[in-house]
């Protein structure tokens, strides 16, 4: 019993170090608190899948609609990026490393075509949820549709076997940053679009835009 509170103390503490350091950094956002955990949150049962039934479909306002089986997605260029990512429940982690497909090579290298018009993209997860963000945003070296996580494939409950994720890069203070439930898990697809749409926590109530370091959680509708 003793050990497992010194234990839990040790950890604390730890954690208590890391807020301070990151905060003298200027990498804690406001309302923000630093964890050493990858705490869970979601929508509904976590998904199983067979990869030789897996697709990511890309539609919308796109030259050419497409849809990636799990082979195809993994002969696609691959990058890896290190992030501290920021949950709009008030938690925060530093230095998480992530390896998967940058959209922004996938546009750049032809991949995917989006139109003139296209402005935004809806990423859409398994039983239908849904987030919305700035195709500019999407397009960013700090958002990468992430199939691994600090070196290891995605767990179930962290969106296995593809979820999009975006935060903050060091130095990088140009990269428009918002927080984590803007990288949908359980990612099945990408549809470009010509305006903006809210997608499942941004019609309850959640803020349109999310940025972390204004503290957009809630309050502010979509189209308001």
């Amino acid at each position: 019993m003793f050990k497992k509170i010194s234990k839990l103390r040790k950890k604390n503490n730890q954690r208590r170090e890391i807020e301070k350091e990151m905060k003298q950094a200027g990498r804690l956002p406001p309302g923000q608190r630093a964890t050493l955990k990858f705490p869970v949150l979601h929508l509904g049962r976590v998904p199983e899948y067979d990869l030789s039934q897996w697709s990511l479909k890309i539609l919308g306002a796109v030259e050419k609609p497409t849809k990636l089986s799990w082979e195809e997605f993994q002969q696609l260029p691959r990058t890896t990026v290190t992030l501290d990512i920021h949950c709009v429940t008030q938690w925060s982690k530093f230095d998480t490393v992530w390896e998967g497909v940058s959209l922004k090579t996938l546009t750049e290298f032809g991949y995917v075509k989006p139109t003139e018009n296209a402005t935004h993209i809806i990423q859409i997860a398994e039983s239908g949820y849904k987030t919305n963000l700035p195709m500019s945003v999407m397009l960013q070296d700090n958002f990468l549709l992430a199939t691994h996580f600090n070196g290891q494939p995605l767990a179930p409950e962290h969106g296995y076997p593809l979820r999009g994720v975006i935060g903050h890069i060091v130095g990088r203070k140009e990269l428009e940053d918002v927080y984590l439930w803007k990288g949908a898990k359980w990612l099945r697809g990408l549809k470009f679009m010509t305006k903006d749409e809210p997608g499942t926590w941004e019609v309850s109530g959640y803020h349109n835009e999310g940025d972390v370091w204004r503290e957009e959680r809630w309050g502010r509708r979509f189209g308001t």
